[in-house]
Formats: C-alpha cells, sequence, structure tokens
C-alpha cells in the first residue's frame, strides 16, 4: 500500500517515430513540473540516435526524469518502416517492458503509480493491468482521426472498404459521402483512414490500427493532444463510448503556459536541428516565406520532389524546405534538379530538420505546405499559420478534410505532383484574397488554443481533472 506523501511516477511509452515521442515528452515534461517523478521509454536504436544528434549528457541531468530503453524486436539494421515496427512492437516488446517494470519497482526511485502508453503501444497497457496501476492512453493523432479508425468495420459492411486503397478507387467513388459517421461532417470516402502507399502490408496496418484503438477503450484514462474548440462535435459524440477523455493539448503550447521558463528538459529530436534558418526568415518580410516540410517518416519518389522543386522554383516567393537525409525513396539520394538550386538562390533555404514550432511562429512565414500529420497540424493551428495540405498516410487525409473545411485554413493539394499546382497554391496562399482570409481564419483558431492552455481554459482545467481523478485516484 503506497503512502499519500510518496512521489507519484509515471512511466511514458512513445511509439517509436518522432511525431509521437513529441507530445508524450511535452506531457511527461508537464507532469515532472507538477511533482512527478518520470521515466520516459525510448527504444534502443532511438535512443542512440537521440544522444547522437543532441550529445551524449543530453538525458542524464536531472534525477528525477530518467531515460530508460527497450528493444523493438529488429536488428539494428533491419529496415524500420511503420508496418514493420507496428508489428515488431506488438509481438516483441511486452516481455522487455515487464522487465523494466520490475527492475524500477526494486530500485531507489518511488514505484510506478501510472504508465501513459502510446496507443500503437497498447502492450504497455497489458504491462499496467498486471501490475494494478492505471494505464493511460495518449492519442497522438487527431480525434476525427481516431473516430475514422473505428469505422473499419461498418466501411466493410457497406462495402466501401478502404482496405482496397483509395488511390485505386474512381473519382466518383472516392467522393461517396460518409454522412454517417457522429461528428464528421461533410465527409468523403477518400478522406477516411487509408494507407493506401503501403502495398502488401496495407490489409496488416488496417486490422492493426483499428485493434489498437479498441484496445484502448480499456484504458484508465485516454489523453487527445486537441483542444475542445478544434474537434468539438466530434469529441461529443466520442464522450459516450470511450474511457474518461481529457483533451490537454496543444502540448507544446501547454508546456509553455504551465512551464513558466519555456525550457525542455531533454532535446529529444533524432536528426540534428539547423540553427540557420532562424536567422534567414529574420531577413525577410512578414508572410513572405512559404515553409516547406513533410514530416519525420514521408517517404517520395525523386519525381514527386522534382515537381515539388519546380512549383516553388515557378512561384518566384521564399521557401524554407525542410528535405530529411531519407525523405526520397529508391537509390537516387540527390534527386533535387541540378537547376534548380542555381535557379532558386537567394530565395530558397534548404535544411535537413529545423524546429519546426520556433519556425511557424516566425513573422515572415505566410504559409506551410504540410503532409498533415497532426503534430504539423497542431503546430500551423498554433502559429496562426494557413496550410497547403498534401496527406498521404494514415489519418492525414482526415486533418486534410477538418483544416479545409471546418477550420477553414488549408488548401487541398492532389496527391499527384504536379508542379503548375504547386505554383498556384503557393501563390495563392502568400499572394491571393483566398489566402488573406485563410490567414484571418487561422489567426482565430490561434487565439482560441491560447485560451484553451490560460488558467481555467478547457485544456489547463483537463490537466488538472487528469492528475486528480485518474493519477491520484488509486493512491491510499
Amino acid at each position: 500500500m503506497r503512502s499519500i506523501g510518496e512521489k507519484p511516477h509515471a512511466v511514458f511509452v512513445p511509439y517509436p517515430t518522432q511525431g509521437h515521442i513529441n507530445p508524450l515528452l511535452q506531457l511527461a515534461e508537464l507532469l515532472h513540473y507538477r511533482g512527478f517523478h518520470i521515466t520516459f521509454v525510448n527504444t534502443e536504436i532511438n535512443h542512440e540516435r537521440v544522444l547522437k544528434s543532441s550529445g551524449p549528457n543530453t538525458v542524464d541531468h536531472l534525477p528525477d526524469f530518467r531515460f530508460e530503453t527497450i528493444p523493438d524486436g529488429l536488428p539494428p539494421s533491419a529496415t524500420r518502416d511503420v508496418p514493420t515496427l507496428c508489428e515488431s512492437t506488438s509481438k516483441n516488446c511486452l516481455e522487455p517492458f515487464r522487465k523494466l517494470l520490475d527492475k524500477l519497482n526494486d530500485s531507489d526511485v518511488p514505484p510506478v503509480t501510472c504508465i501513459f502508453f502510446d496507443i500503437p503501444m497498447s502492450f504497455s497497457l497489458t504491462a499496467a493491468e498486471e501490475i494494478g496501476v492505471p494505464g493511460v492512453g495518449v492519442w497522438t493523432a487527431s480525434v476525427c482521426g481516431f473516430m475514422a479508425y473505428l469505422q473499419y468495420p461498418q466501411l466493410d459492411d457497406r462495402g466501401l472498404t478502404v482496405a482496397k486503397g483509395v488511390n485505386y478507387l474512381s473519382e466518383k467513388y472516392k467522393h461517396t459521402p460518409i454522412d454517417w459517421v457522429p461528428g464528421l461532417k461533410d465527409i468523403r470516402l477518400k478522406d477516411m483512414i487509408n494507407f493506401d502507399r503501403l502495398g502488401d502490408t496495407r490489409d496488416f496496418m488496417v486490422k492493426f490500427t483499428y485493434e489498437q484503438a479498441k484496445r484502448c477503450f480499456n484504458a484508465s484514462a485516454i489523453v487527445f493532444n486537441t483542444f475542445e474548440a478544434l474537434e468539438h462535435d466530434v469529441l461529443e459524440a466520442l464522450k459516450s463510448q470511450l474511457p474518461p477523455i481529457y483533451n490537454i493539448g496543444p502540448l507544446h503550447l501547454l508546456c509553455k503556459n504551465v512551464i513558466k521558463d519555456g525550457s525542455s528538459l531533454v532535446d529529444s529530436n533524432l536528426w540534428k536541428q539547423d540553427e540557420a534558418c532562424i536567422e534567414w526568415l529574420d531577413s525577410k518580410e512578414p508572410n513572405s516565406v512559404i515553409y516547406v516540410n513533410f514530416g519525420s517518416i514521408t517517404v517520395m519518389s525523386p519525381e514527386s520532389l522534382a515537381e515539388f522543386a519546380w512549383g516553388l522554383a515557378n512561384s518566384n516567393q521564399y521557401f524554407l524546405w525542410v528535405i530529411r537525409p531519407d525523405l526520397v525513396g529508391g537509390d537516387d539520394t540527390e534527386a533535387l534538379p541540378p537547376k534548380f538550386l542555381t535557379e532558386t538562390k537567394g530565395r530558397g533555404l534548404i535544411v535537413s530538420w529545423c524546429s519546426q514550432e520556433e519556425v511557424l511562429n516566425h513573422s515572415s512565414v505566410g504559409g506551410f505546405l504540410s503532409h498533415t500529420g497532426w503534430n504539423s497540424t497542431v503546430e500551423s493551428v498554433c502559429g496562426g499559420v494557413p496550410m497547403i495540405c498534401w496527406p498521404l498516410f494514415a489519418e492525414q487525409r482526415m486533418n486534410c478534410r477538418f483544416a479545409c473545411t471546418a477550420w477553414g485554413m488549408g488548401l487541398e493539394m492532389e496527391t499527384e505532383v504536379k508542379r503548375e499546382e504547386v505554383e498556384r497554391l503557393v501563390r495563392d496562399i502568400l499572394e491571393g484574397e483566398k489566402g488573406s482570409e485563410m490567414k484571418k481564419r487561422a489567426l482565430d483558431w490561434k487565439r482560441k488554443a491560447e485560451e484553451a492552455i490560460s488558467i481555467g481554459g478547457s485544456s489547463f482545467l483537463d490537466l488538472e481533472k487528469l492528475q486528480k481523478e485518474v493519477l491520484f485516484s488509486n493512491r491510499k
């Protein structure tokens, strides 16, 4: 039996990609600031990547915020694409995690009192149940995306299976209205969750994501990285189906508000950030730069990269473009057209990674060309920056649809990249009347996000409720 005065100990288990690590680390920092002992569990290979990008001492300076590792079940040389990782972690991580919990509870740190698990890592919930502590699911994507994941059986029952792949459907079929899902308005079949680009592993991912979403119905609570006003209708529709829901987002903004010095405890980047881009942005006029970043796991063909390049070049606008070392698939790792850099000299800056939050809050950035992953979408909302949406994977199409319709701050781009469309959309967002209207709406959403994380705001209050109702509820 635990003493009330004993320090609570929260263990965090993120899915091992950058877009999942960041929000769980932000939530961990919030609870650490509120007096929790934290253990943050990375996979062994990602832990090594953090040390390489941020320095060997980046994770060992706080006695009550510690990092531990478990293997992901794959050999170091294996390809860690999403389906492979999902299959391996679900089959191989439970036993190492059990051993880690035993080690923690036998050590000089406070006993584990709760486990926060990234929902694709639901083996952690099994371990929480075994040791009798709350298992809190953290959904790092959108709530509208979560609702869409839950529709797989109904889609099949209605003959609208997405397992076949939206890209293989006729235009007419893609636009079939999906008007029977509570909380989702003006949705088309093409906006539902899909894994078109995964080939033979598509069916596995459809089954895996649905099963993981359903598994969290057994969690003690679910944390969403969103705020009430942004996804109100779908949140209301889900409340009667799920365990207690806590909307504690945008997490990066709430961190800044609660942790007053605004500092991060640890750099969790898997790539080294380029610091020069902020100085470059400082030299540009307000709202004059299009920022281009397709996230941490998107892979594209050399042909698509070239179309983006010439679209940006032909727009005659300033651009800051993040091109990861592993962005381009195939053998051609230097796929930028030879004349592109010459023709855009002085107008463009290309970096391998950057502080996206800092970039999106820079006054010179007037638009964001994005894959509409949820972290990127939320950070764009918080920066008051309208988006050009190029969704490819999982719930990104749903995020795109909400950005373009419900929130009025996005322009949708076709999956097949054409330089003419890139040029037109970049001009529209930076120069056109449409872009000006979208900027106003984006700034309005920024204001609503800031209200949510302020004292007395919906997200601030939900953090208080989570701590009181779930994390301390089983302490005797």
